[in-house]
């Protein structure tokens, strides 16, 4: 097994999918939701229990639908 860095910080180490950088575009706070935007453009719908006042704009590390953690803007 190989150390935590050398897989990615987007790289699910359960699964060995990889996490989709998205930005929020719309959250629905009753359900728990937010509708959230991929730079491709593709949208989806993800859970966002995890995360702590989503906000729209807000980049969130997404994997199989729900927010895993908030992603810091580039600088």
């Amino acid at each position: 097994m190989t150390d935590g860095d050398s897989c990615g910080s987007h790289h699910c180490i359960t699964c060995g999918d990889d996490g989709v950088p998205m930005t929020v575009v719309r959250v629905d706070l009753a359900r728990g939701l937010a509708l959230c935007q991929q730079a491709d453009g593709t949208r989806s719908t993800v859970e966002i229990a995890l995360i702590d006042a989503v906000e729209p704009r807000d980049m969130l590390l997404v994997h199989a639908g729900t927010a895993l953690a908030r992603l810091e803007p580039a600088a």
